[in-house]
């Protein structure tokens, strides 16, 4: 086949993409019925557009030469640093956090794409410097990388804030930073979180909100909280033992159908699953996400160049830091933060981002395939 009419697509990641968001329209359609009176599949469709407008743009930015983008590294960041400033001057706020741009038919979350725009970013930032991964390399891509999580934090978006900070770990640990980088970088994390815990609030400084210090710490003693993080757990606890072996069914689960489990068509949708199609649906979904990080992995490994090798690694550890916490709190070992499962919770801005980031996969795959080709045929008339 011509390589000009090749789809691009590596077949185990797209079969692992299109397996996830056909899991999410199915659990989201049990969930949501009777959500919105009259309008049964309002969640449905909107996801379902979203999913179609997802892999028009995966397969758009497969086409792309993404080395291109080392280039442009600098108006990349900048876009990322104007859209989560601007979102606190234009956002509405909603819960108390300033996280959306309303436009018409849509609520733009810029966090969401900010988190490829950050990998991309930095990893342009890293090949730059890559002569020598000396301790100034290491802290200018950890201050690049903090500069716009203290922002996303400000909204406040702690889920977002994480990741952000995951994925800058993950370019550095593919750059070849040294170990006692990552040791310092955790006694300074270390420290912080104790400043923020227990130093400050002694001190009558206010770092975190009393709700967000709640969410952090409930999955520690989720009975015994009182409060939204405790009670949301507690039903999510309770609506994954329900499911059992094979799920209650659509019908039959009460936590979902009778609203006991909150969020349960995006922060929760882990624990929907679980109520309504049991172990055997839980086992289906982590085997999907198992299949999409191993290629993620793969395409790290067998990338042309060293940009191409860090974008795949800030977006395969991306994706898995996303799907342990948002598993992680659906099962009560991690804190309530708000991320969502990729590709398989609700959300606008969400898909869009995991699709774009997933198609700067296919694109470095694509390339290193064809570089691979070419260096055989060179090779046999050789």
């Amino acid at each position: 086949m011509p390589r000009e009419w090749r789809l691009r697509l590596d077949p185990l990641l797209l079969l692992a993409t299109l397996g996830l968001v056909a899991c999410s329209l199915i659990a989201i359609k049990g969930a949501t019925a009777d959500d919105i009176h009259g309008q049964p599949l309002y969640y449905v469709k909107r996801q379902a557009i979203y999913a179609v407008v997802g892999l028009i743009l995966m397969y758009g930015v497969s086409r792309l030469d993404y080395s291109r983008l080392r280039e442009l590294r600098y108006p990349i960041y900048g876009v990322l640093m104007v859209s989560i400033i601007g979102v606190l001057g234009l956002a509405a706020a909603t819960r108390g956090a300033k996280s959306w741009i309303p436009l018409p038919g849509f609520h733009l979350q810029p966090s969401e794409l900010g988190k490829v725009l950050l990998v991309v970013a930095l990893a342009g930032f890293v090949v730059e410097r890559m002569r020598e991964m000396g301790r100034q390399t290491t802290a200018r891509v950890m201050l690049l990388g903090l500069l716009p999580t203290l922002i996303v934090m400000a909204e406040p978006d702690l889920g977002s804030a994480t990741v952000y900070v995951s994925a800058t770990l993950a370019i550095l640990f593919v750059a070849g930073a040294p170990w006692r980088h990552f040791a310092a970088l955790t006694a300074l994390f270390a420290v912080s979180v104790t400043f923020v815990l227990v130093a400050a609030p002694k001190l009558g400084v206010e770092v975190l909100h009393p709700y967000q210090v709640s969410r952090l710490t409930a999955f520690l003693h989720p009975s015994a909280d009182p409060g939204d993080a405790g009670y949301q757990q507690a039903q999510s606890l309770v609506a994954i033992g329900a499911g059992e072996k094979t799920g209650r069914g659509v019908k039959n689960a009460s936590q979902t159908a009778l609203g006991f489990l909150p969020e349960h068509h995006t922060d929760f949708i882990y624990a929907v699953i679980g109520e309504t199609y049991g172990f055997a649906g839980c086992a289906l979904v982590l085997s999907l996400y198992a299949l999409l990080i191993w290629r993620a992995l793969h395409i790290l490994t067998i990338a042309k160049n060293l940009f191409g090798a860090l974008i795949a690694g800030g977006v395969a550890v991306m994706l898995l830091f996303q799907l342990f916490v948002n598993i992680g709190m659906n099962v009560g070992i991690m804190p309530i933060t708000g991320v969502t499962a990729p590709l398989l919770s609700f959300g606008g801005s969400s898909m869009l981002s995991t699709f774009l980031a997933l198609g700067l996969l296919h694109s470095i795959n694509a390339q290193a395939r064809e570089t691979a080709d070419r260096k055989g045929r060179t090779t046999i008339f050789q």
